[in-house]
């Protein structure tokens, strides 16, 4: 895999070429669009040098999304998603589980994250950086080809959360086994946190692009790494019914940092239900949303403007619940 360094990418493609090229369904308003289309297919025809920040919540690979994985995640049996226990009479959601990933499924996350990296880099500004979601268990298939492609990795953002991941005793025989469990309860959330280098010095670079940093809270405190957040709740959930919503609370807080002058352009190249756009547009900041899957693209249409409107609750710390 060819490694990115500022000289090759200069040399290989100026920051002037042609906009992206036709989809099959846009959406627009005056700080968003959304795109129906193939993420890969946009990025191959994007402007260079376009996109000032990447946050996003990928599919995991192409497993617990393919059709037949839906399917199963639908009638509530079998496959990736589960089902996990109700503790509170609450109806619970099917959560993905990796602990069941092949080899071969590990190479094609592998293989989709190099791809995606790679992708990314030409229409990314110098100093851009990518917020990208994903959980203890495969992190290391999002990171490595990352780092591979060039990117610098900036650290993780801890988002703490509780949820039913993990904690089980051995499965059909778990009174035999009562006082074990087979891995730890999850209690957090990592996104992996890279940038694009930047050319020159970081203040060079945000004189330039606007790119380099991160926004801070406020002129006494910076942006942190860990942040508390509860698990979206069915209010939020009634806006936009998607099996893998993160909140608000959460999302406004990376879509604000990401751009640290307020200035550029957010890119989530897999929307979902279009949480991270109207997390940006809640901010005030410009976006532009992808997505392929045509139930989910028209569920975003609905649901953006609806959870700009949202007005989330403070997390409260750790919570129960999933």
């Amino acid at each position: 895999m060819r490694r990115w360094t500022v000289q090759a990418e200069q040399s290989r493609r100026g920051c002037t070429a042609s906009s992206p090229g036709s989809s099959e369904r846009r959406r627009r308003s005056r700080k968003y669009r959304i795109i129906q289309s193939d993420a890969f297919d946009w990025l191959a025809n994007a402007k260079p040098c376009s996109i000032h920040a990447v946050v996003t919540d990928p599919p995991y690979g192409l497993v617990e999304y393919s059709p037949g994985e839906l399917e199963k995640m639908r009638r509530g049996r079998g496959g990736v998603w589960r089902i996990p226990p109700s503790f509170d009479g609450c109806r619970r959601r099917p959560l993905p589980r990796f602990t069941v990933l092949t080899d071969a499924h590990r190479q094609a996350l592998r293989d989709f994250f190099s791809r995606l990296a790679e992708a990314l880099l030409p229409v990314l500004t110098p100093g851009a950086h990518v917020f990208i979601a994903t959980n203890p268990l495969v992190s290391y298939l999002v990171y490595e080809p990352f780092i591979a492609a060039g990117y610098e990795k900036r650290g993780e953002i801890v988002r703490v959360v509780q949820t039913l991941r993990g904690g089980d005793r051995p499965k059909n025989a778990h009174v035999e086994f009562a006082d074990v469990s087979v891995m730890p309860r999850s209690c957090w959330e990592p996104w992996g946190l890279f940038r694009k280098p930047c050319v020159g010095r970081v203040q060079d670079n945000l004189r330039r692009w606007n790119t380099g940093g991160l926004r801070r809270l406020s002129e006494t405190q910076p942006f942190k790494d860990l942040i508390y957040s509860a698990p979206t709740r069915e209010p939020e959930r009634s806006l936009a019914a998607h099996p893998s919503l993160k909140p608000q609370h959460f999302l406004r807080q990376l879509t604000r940092a990401a751009l640290p002058r307020a200035r550029g352009t957010i890119l989530d190249p897999f929307m979902g239900s279009g949480s991270t756009i109207a997390a940006a547009a809640a901010c005030g900041l410009r976006s532009i949303g992808l997505e392929i899957n045509p139930e989910y693209f028209e569920l975003a249409t609905h649901a953006i403007p609806r959870l700009i409107r949202y007005q989330p609750g403070e997390p409260g710390g750790l919570h129960q619940g999933g």
